[in-house]
């Protein structure tokens, strides 16, 4: 069965001595497989965003990583998706209501109105005008902030498509309009 046609870059930001640190401080690390899909890419081409169709993407919510996240909320812990893969994944896993593991594909389109059930903090790459990953970003995180976030990014000039570029976002707490 064939795997992902790109890289979840927003992991790129992780070698071994930052994870390693991570879990020295406390960090509790639970994994998803992802296979980026080519439609994460394609552009949103209709103002009515109802129309607009996901190509689907395959991931594994291993057991493990279910209990990782029910032991976190136990405890008052967030839980932090690397990535705008790995926040649907997790979303997608969890579409019933409760999170649930195994292998399935997903075609779900976040866009602002979307309300999270997993993820409290996302980090992830700036992502390109038009795009899925950005309606995905601005619902997480609210418009404004995502409109701060980018006019801080343009005016110190980061290097943005994967090459340096990240933000940490809190989940929006109220309407993310």
């Amino acid at each position: 069965m064939p795997g992902a046609v790109a890289a979840p870059t927003a992991g790129l930001h992780f070698d071994e001595a930052l994870l390693a640190r991570l879990a020295d401080s406390g960090v509790r690390l639970a994994r998803v497989t992802l296979h980026v899909g080519a439609g994460t890419f394609l552009p949103v081409r209709d103002a009515d965003l109802s129309r607009h169709r996901m190509h689907s993407e395959r991931f594994v919510v291993p057991q493990e990583t279910v209990d990782a996240i029910a032991a976190a909320r136990a405890r008052g812990g967030r839980v932090l998706a690397v990535g705008t893969t790995s926040l649907r994944a997790l979303e997608a896993a969890s579409s019933a209501g409760a999170l649930v593991a195994g292998a399935s594909e997903t075609a779900l389109f976040i866009r602002p109105g979307y309300r999270f059930r997993v993820v409290d903090r996302l980090l992830t790459n700036f992502h390109l005008p038009r795009s899925t990953l950005l309606m995905l970003v601005a619902a997480f995180a609210g418009l404004a902030t995502i409109r701060h976030a980018y006019a801080h990014a343009i005016a110190a000039r980061y290097r943005f498509f994967s090459y340096g570029d990240a933000m940490l976002l809190e989940r929006a707490t109220s309407d993310p309009g």
